[in-house]
């Protein structure tokens, strides 16, 4: 098979993608699931669509949504089709209900999202009964309507994931009697975590760790230590789910010798979504693990035009400078800045905060000088996005070295 581009992953990244580049090329788009969409196709509750489609739909709508573009702007969507390896530098071996083949394409999308650690990557003390899932298993587990969940739930962690796992135990008749987190504060935005305590009836406990998980067959609770006191205590339910904590996809990327961060885990990426090899760009939550499902459609909407500016035969000018997190920071995306290269998707630089910080005053500096200060009215906080006008770059020298952005303490 010969597409001009090929999109590995039909998640919001890889559709949107998909029908912005339909118009006028061959698009291939592969999804290793039986069915395309991504996470929201299985989060049956609302939130999903705001930003890119400017209206409020349920998960499942949105996929279809995303799909149904895609597929009438001309592209093909292959599903149950495994990207197992390359052919060469833009060439991939796939393997599909119909047998193996190769596709070459002219350019490649990676799109192929996040994923929540499991337990045993976690490392979670304890018995190993069952009742234990992350996210993404318990909303493939209650929208396919199988058995499995229980009827007293705690969620580890307070992000908006968090309140989605809480959505989808009461649409499955589960209380979720506790939420905890590690941090001094919930993780979610007020918007979330406001109305779901009232809703959903839901404690939130703070500064508190998940020390072991208790039950023989089923869990039967799960010991939590408050991280102040060092004090222990147990709380009986039948339900565990394992929310945010997210690593990418990115095991194509590594198995094509890409560049990673060790922070994000991602393939590096400049502001135009290039990853190192000519040719092949990686977006959505592959490369920011892990934003909203409309951000990371966004994103695929800024790669098209990004893809096709390559196949008109634009290169990227001059050697990529850098760009690095630094405390309280984890990670910040994109990885890598050139001059003359376009602002990053919808003009914002995208980091991962480890501490809750009010008001906070951003700085970036390029070999031992400030480049500049920025002042933000919205807090840096864990367990989501935080987002700084990438016009913050703007005095980067591209023969220098490379550029930390930080907040002044």
């Amino acid at each position: 098979m010969r597409p001009d581009v090929v999109i590995v992953g039909a998640g919001p990244a890889g559709l949107r993608a998909a029908a912005e580049l339909a118009g006028g090329l061959d698009v291939l788009v592969l999804e290793r699931e039986a069915q395309a969409g991504g996470i929201p196709r299985h989060s049956d509750h609302t939130g999903y669509g705001l930003r890119d489609l400017r209206r409020v739909m349920t998960g499942p709508r949105y996929a279809r949504r995303l799909l149904e573009r895609a597929e009438a702007a001309g592209a093909s969507v292959l599903t149950g089709a495994t990207a197992t390896g390359w052919a060469g530098e833009r060439g991939l071996e796939v393997t599909a209900p119909t047998g193996r083949f190769t596709v070459r394409a002219r350019a490649v999308v990676l799109a192929t999202g996040a994923r929540e650690r499991p337990r045993p990557a976690r490392l979670i003390p304890g018995d190993r009964p069952s009742g234990v899932f992350t996210t993404g298993q318990l909303q493939q587990i209650v929208h396919n309507g199988l058995p499995g969940v229980g009827r007293r739930a705690v969620v580890v962690g307070a992000e908006a994931v968090s309140w989605s796992a809480a959505l989808t135990l009461r649409h499955a008749g589960c209380r979720t009697v506790l939420m905890t987190t590690e941090y001094p504060r919930p993780d979610a935005y007020l918007l979330f975590h406001a109305p779901g305590r009232l809703a959903l009836r839901t404690r939130v406990a703070t500064r508190t760790r998940l020390v072991r998980i208790a039950g023989r067959g089923r869990v039967e609770g799960v010991e939590l230590e408050d991280l102040a006191t060092g004090v222990r205590r147990t709380v009986a339910c039948d339900t565990v789910v394992l929310t945010g904590d997210w690593i990418p996809d990115h095991e194509l990327a590594r198995a094509a010798g890409l560049p990673i961060d060790p922070a994000s885990r991602s393939p590096l990426v400049d502001t135009a979504l290039r990853t190192p090899r000519p040719g092949v760009f990686a977006a959505g939550n592959l490369v920011h693990p892990v934003d909203t499902a409309d951000v990371a459609a966004l994103d695929g909407a800024a790669v098209a035009r990004h893809v096709r500016a390559y196949l008109d035969g634009k290169r990227p000018a001059g050697d990529p400078v850098p760009l690095r997190a630094e405390a309280p920071f984890r990670w910040v995306s994109p990885h890598l800045v050139r001059p003359g290269d376009p602002a990053p998707a919808r003009g914002r630089l995208l980091l991962w905060a480890e501490e809750h910080v009010a008001g906070p005053t951003v700085v970036v500096r390029q070999d031992g000088r400030t480049l500049a200060e920025r002042r933000l009215w919205w807090p840096a906080a864990p367990g989501r996005v935080f987002r700084v006008p990438s016009d913050v770059l703007d005095g980067v020298d591209p023969a220098g070295g490379p550029v930390t952005v930080g907040l002044r303490r």
